[in-house]
């Protein structure tokens, strides 16, 4: 249970709040590049809840100004795209991609205005098909990484951008810390709706499940028992908004707080080519925009993991009171990640750099992540992926800061004696 300080503390996102320069000091998507085109340069955004305007240049560069003019307030949006520029639709004032007012019409000519203002701007960088924006300061600003997935040429990509999801952001990342929640919001529901067969890895009994942190968050690790045993580690909780997932097709998905109490979840899906063969992919991968997770009576559909997941998060409220909430031994990862935003936010506060920012270029060429991950459900977790990549050694992964939980008996894992836990034996043997 946090405090009402504490809760404030690791959520609030606008300017000048404790967790909003924390997340300010990372790289986060913005939108698709896809959906600014000849036709319509312009696209309207909010994160960490600023009201912007992303533009793309005539000459295929991109800004990101604050939407309301420097000189009375009027939007940019609607504004007059001039090559490289953006020209305020009330005045004139014309700026260019790094907040400097390069024109005032109706100021006189020796006027030093234009020259000492600087309209709010935040650099703009292109990567698998997204844009993502860096909005710290000026002289804090890393390096864009260059995950793994993002940057493999050996597959195919696909972007998908959930509906705007009307909760705070750390609802949507803390359950990516929560590992076991899959047994009952997923596989549980799905076999009730009689579609068990469609999620049956979602369905297995659960006996050990564990919370490692590293040097880009938290790993986790699982243990399963019955006709589909099999252990693993991996799914990072990537810090401080992110999951990567590791399957058949990889995943890397953001939490991207637009306010305090709206977040957007952008994807980027990787498939592997079957021979490992490189793909001369296109610039703008194919974007999905997932459908609502609302039924017509309007009420949560619960059909799709989406749509699941949104229920879960949503249900909570706006902005979660973590002071009402009664955490167990299963919410070991949810307490990890909740201690990493406060020291790093204090880390911040102090003048330094938080964890998991890139500042070398030869170790942005490609960082990866994959060899975090074990094989998937085998015990040993070495060798190399099935995308080739070398995995990391137990050992040097798991440390005494690693947390193991064992599952009891009941719901969730069925005891050798009973019916269900003998079933389970017989399907084993």
């Amino acid at each position: 249970m946090l405090t009402s300080e504490e809760n404030e503390r690791i959520t609030r996102v606008g300017p000048g709040t404790p967790c909003g320069e924390l997340l300010r000091r990372y790289w986060h998507p913005v939108a698709a590049a896809s959906e600014l085109t000849p036709e319509r340069p312009m696209k309207r955004v909010k994160i960490l809840g600023e009201e912007l305007v992303l533009f793309r240049t005539a000459s295929g560069a991109y800004g990101l100004l604050a939407e309301h003019c420097s000189h009375r307030g009027t939007s940019l949006f609607y504004g007059f795209h001039e090559g490289e520029n953006l020209r305020c639709p009330y005045h004139g004032w014309l700026y260019d991609t790094e907040g400097r007012c390069v024109e005032q019409p109706f100021e006189p000519a020796q006027s030093l205005m234009r020259h000492t203002l600087r309209h709010p701007a935040y650099p703009v960088e292109r990567l698998a098909g997204l844009l993502f924006a860096y909005m710290g300061p000026p002289e804090k600003r890393p390096l864009l990484p260059r995950w793994d997935i993002l940057v493999w040429k050996h597959g195919t990509r696909r972007l998908q951008i959930r509906p705007v999801l009307s909760c705070n952001w750390l609802q949507a990342e803390e359950n990516t810390a929560d590992f076991v929640h899959t047994f009952f919001l997923h596989g549980w529901m799905a076999r009730l709706q009689g579609r068990g067969d469609e999620v049956g890895f979602f369905t297995r009994p659960f006996a050990r499940y564990g919370f490692q942190p590293c040097p880009w968050g938290i790993i986790k690790s699982w243990e399963y028992e019955g006709e589909k045993a099999g252990s693993g580690w991996g799914n990072m909780v990537l810090f401080p908004n992110m999951l990567r997932q590791t399957d058949t097709m990889s995943t890397l998905h953001w939490r991207v707080p637009i306010d305090d109490t709206h977040t957007t979840i952008f994807q980027v899906l990787f498939r592997p080519t079957p021979g490992g063969n490189v793909v001369d992919e296109d610039q703008n991968p194919p974007v999905v925009y997932d459908d609502s997770w609302m039924g017509e009576d309007g009420d949560y559909h619960l059909r799709t993991f989406p749509s699941q997941d949104g229920m879960a998060w949503e249900t909570q409220g706006p902005l979660y009171d973590r002071r009402t909430e009664h955490l167990g031994q299963s919410d070991r990862g949810i307490a990890m990640l909740r201690q990493m935003l406060l020291e790093q936010i204090a880390v911040v506060e102090r003048g330094g750099d938080p964890m998991g920012l890139v500042w070398d270029a030869a170790e942005n060429e490609l960082i990866n992540l994959e060899g975090w991950a074990s094989e998937r459900d085998v015990r040993a977790g070495a060798g190399v992926s099935p995308l080739g990549i070398e995995r990391i050694p137990r050992e040097r992964i798991f440390d005494d800061r690693y947390e193991l939980v064992e599952v009891p008996f009941g719901s969730a894992r069925p005891a050798p004696g009973s019916m269900a836990g003998a079933a389970s034996e017989r399907r084993r043997r």
